[in-house]
């Protein structure tokens, strides 16, 4: 899957390089065929050797058991003032048996898939789980619950682009960057592509697969001099090549973004409305995520433990959670536990419906598992966009803040208690104003929760989105 590129510490200041040719255009994909299941990879272990493994695993003692493969190819480059400075490519894979005795479970991996081996493996791993204590929310899936089919997600690109290709699209998102007037340095543009292969057997007769790719490009440039510089940055990512956002835009919003930075004021320190920008606001629902993930609640370590069924948002907002989402980032035609998933409205009208649940929290909780499993994780998590446009959202606040970058992690997930370091700009009289930098923004999740308004510029960069949000008085300090 693809990732947003992590921040790099600011480097030091080097003389400019010549620019380098911009990227040709890539062919358009073939048209995928759609199948009911998707078949492994070449080089996976035969599926016949896995249905094997479950049946030596149930020889050795085992009640039940689980086999996972996975396999993956990446390559990854970047580049810095017109010249290479990193090219990176992988390969790896394993499989991992899990066998249950009992309320007793164990693991064991390998990369070894020799028939011999395995037997062996299978043997060694049911001895362990007679070892370990019991786990009284442990087992496989019933097989009524399992998926017995799926769509086609459209979650792969075939083509496996050259190291060349993808220096061609990070040279022209840094070239394009380093063209906004006022861009003085760069922190240079980096370019990936990833490709997986996930095959899931199990001894009650589950047996699925499917790949996924990944493209991402990002680009982090300076503007400015000396103590005065800024920093800024922009990124996309997507399934398929053809829907990242282009390379050049890429690098002309990194510039923009960061000349308007130049020049930051201290804000006032007071109780205003604040507006976070899409690129930020998804964090906002990242904390909701782990808040109703099954296992945190089943712990009792949410802030939102009680809350099932209690109005958290204003009427009107809901936010989805949507594994079927064709070419989505989180995207999957079955969880890793093999049961089918759906598109639930998690927050629907304002209102929590439902936990994210594995196998394991939704025995804890004595609830139906929702095939958000292994772990309980999101898929595609999404608030869905408001009515109001960006210039609606602001345009009644006499003053506030515009945040376009978030500092640090200052979140309690037992408490709901939120305080992050922010920069941005300072809204008066419903416009942007000036830069303002050095500030912490602080409040409940709870109350931000309910003070949230989305606009209408919802975008799909990563597995977890949002549009521009509002949240009516939020404690602004400056330092």
């Amino acid at each position: 899957m693809a990732k947003a590129k992590k921040k790099a510490p600011s480097p030091k200041k080097r003389p400019a390089a010549k620019k380098r040719p911009v990227a040709k255009k890539q062919p358009a994909a073939k048209k995928r065929l759609v199948k009911p299941r998707a078949k492994a990879a070449a080089g996976t272990p035969d599926a016949n050797l896995l249905a094997d493994l479950m049946k030596w695993a149930t020889a050795a003692g085992a009640d039940s058991a689980e086999a996972q493969y996975g396999v993956g190819e990446s390559i990854s480059v970047s580049q810095r003032l017109g010249a290479r400075e990193a090219l990176e490519s992988s390969e790896g894979g394993g499989l991992r048996l899990r066998a249950f005795v009992g309320q007793r479970q164990a693991y064991v991996s390998t990369t070894d898939f020799d028939p011999k081996s395995l037997r062996a493996l299978a043997e060694r791993v049911v001895s362990m789980a007679r070892a370990v204590p019991e786990d009284p929310y442990c087992g496989i899936a019933p097989k009524e619950l399992l998926a017995h089919q799926w769509p086609d997600l459209d979650l792969a690109d075939k083509r496996r682009p050259s190291a060349k290709a993808l220096i061609e699209l990070a040279s022209e998102a840094e070239d394009a960057a380093r063209a906004v007037k006022g861009v003085t340095n760069s922190e240079g543009a980096s370019a990936s592509w990833s490709r997986s292969t996930f095959l899931l057997v199990t001894s009650n007769g589950f047996s699925g697969g499917y790949r996924t790719s990944g493209y991402s490009l990002s680009c982090a440039v300076l503007a400015g001099e000396g103590t005065g510089m800024e920093r800024d940055y922009e990124w996309t990512s997507a399934v398929h090549v053809e829907d990242l956002m282009k390379a050049s835009a890429v690098g002309r919003n990194a510039g923009k973004f960061a000349v308007r930075r130049l020049n930051p004021k201290k804000a006032v320190s007071a109780r205003l409305p604040v507006v976070y920008d899409r690129r930020v606001s998804s964090s906002l629902i990242g904390h909701l995520a782990s808040a109703v993930n099954g296992r945190a609640v089943a712990r009792g370590t949410s802030f939102l433990k009680d809350s099932m069924g209690a109005k958290l948002f204003a009427d009107g907002i809901r936010i989805v959670d949507n594994p079927l989402r064709k070419r989505g980032l989180g995207s999957r035609p079955f969880d890793g536990e093999g049961l089918p998933c759906k598109r639930m409205a998690v927050i629907d009208d304002g209102m929590l419906t439902t936990w994210l649940l594995d196998l394991a929290s939704a025995r804890q909780l004595n609830l139906k598992p929702t095939g958000n499993g292994p772990g309980g994780g999101t898929s595609n998590f999404t608030l869905e966009k408001g009515k109001l446009s960006f210039d609606e959202l602001i345009g009644d606040i006499k003053s506030g803040l515009f945040i376009t970058d978030m500092i640090g992690f200052g979140v309690n997930g037992v408490t709901g208690d939120y305080s992050r370091g922010a920069s941005g700009f300072w809204i008066e009289n419903g416009k942007l104003t000036y830069p303002v930098s050095g500030i912490t923004v602080a409040a409940n999740l709870k109350d931000m929760f309910l003070a949230m308004t989305p606009a209408n510029d919802l975008q799909f960069k990563g597995s977890t989105n949002a549009p521009t949000v509002r949240i009516e008085g939020m404690t602004i300090a400056s330092s």
